[in-house]
């Protein structure tokens, strides 16, 4: 099946009640903790243009993310990353998690981009796309993203543990390492390339 996938707009607004419900289930069905979002939390990141929305060819809702940036804009988080039920199963969540990433680059180029999940198959399309597991030492000590994991049911581990660590997996992209290994990579093949040149002469 073929999805619409965007960036999210205002007319995209009458989907918010059906996205949170859609979170709040799928964190209940893994058994782990999600903060959990309002409607109006919802449609306050598609009115600003940092969400993605996924809709199947009739315009039946079928999944979603939305990015935010902390730490005047060093960190940029990718989050609540869903796809509904009978859409699973047909790299939805991929596509989702590659449009979500680019939006994030293409609005905070500088910016490090982090996620924190409980979900193997979104730390395998993480992992996929250069993002390296990292303690929450290395992720944004902006207190704010950290209140936002109040409403999660698991919040108490990660009182305990000083913010330091909890049940979800912290995950990063570092685009100067990114790019910095990208060089690297370009002067080895150049490099390469000239050692068999000069094997032929």
């Amino acid at each position: 099946m073929k999805f619409n996938i965007c960036v999210a707009n205002e007319s995209y607004a009458k989907y918010a009640e059906e996205i949170c419900n859609l979170m709040y289930v799928s964190a209940q069905e893994r058994g782990t903790g999600i903060a959990k979002r309002t409607p109006e939390y919802i449609i306050s990141k598609i009115n600003a243009g940092k969400s993605v929305i996924a809709l199947a060819p009739d315009g039946e809702f079928a999944g979603y993310s939305y990015i935010e940036s902390w730490g005047h804009s060093r960190f940029v988080a990718t989050s609540g990353l869903i796809v509904a039920h009978k859409f699973r199963q047909q790299g939805l969540a991929k596509q989702i998690k590659q449009a979500t990433f680019a939006l994030a680059r293409k609005l905070f180029p500088e910016a490090k981009i982090f996620s924190i999940t409980t979900g193997l198959a979104v730390m395998k399309i993480n992992t996929e796309m250069g993002f390296k597991p990292v303690p929450f030492s290395e992720l944004t000590d902006d207190p704010e993203f950290w209140a936002g994991c109040q409403g999660c049911r698991n919040y108490d581990i990660l009182i305990r543990n000083n913010y330091k660590m909890c049940l979800c997996t912290g995950l990063l992209y570092d685009p100067a390492i990114e790019e910095a290994s990208k060089k690297k990579n370009r002067i080895k093949r150049i490099s390469n390339g000239n050692q068999r040149s000069s094997a032929r002469l």
